[in-house]
């Protein structure tokens, strides 16, 4: 029993579990952020544009079930905001990094290296020859 209890303590304090954790409660509040846009904000503009309709009632009768059209044209609307903000975050990201990695990788100033002994040697004899 201990050593369950030893190795899911190691894997609950990998830095992958406690990164995703993170993420999932960021993205649920985030979630929640987009969700009273698209509701308060959003929908109500398009519904006075469409001629004052309100999608989140509207509905068809099919039969004796109602299907609720509105609601699903309200998630989509949140799906699309959702996914491009992400989009554009991880598109940040991207350009970050690149600009890192370019940066390591740019050679830098390269003071001119120290001839060698040899080189020394010959330039000495040479400037005797001349002399």
């Amino acid at each position: 029993m201990k050593g369950f209890v030893e190795e899911f303590k190691a894997f609950a304090m990998k830095g992958n579990v406690v990164d995703l954790a993170v993420a999932v409660v960021i993205g649920a509040a985030f979630g929640k952020i987009v969700s009273a846009l698209v509701d308060s904000i959003i929908m109500p503009l398009v519904g006075v544009l469409l001629g004052g309709k309100d999608f989140s009632g509207m509905s068809v009768m099919v039969g004796d079930a109602t299907v609720a059209y509105g609601a699903f044209v309200q998630a989509v609307v949140d799906f699309i905001i959702i996914a491009l903000a992400i989009f554009m975050v991880v598109k940040a990201i991207n350009k970050a990094q690149s600009a890192m990695e370019d940066e390591a990788a740019a050679p830098a100033e390269e003071k001119p290296a120290e001839p060698s002994e040899e080189v020394k040697l010959l330039r000495e004899i040479r400037d005797s020859l001349k002399r």
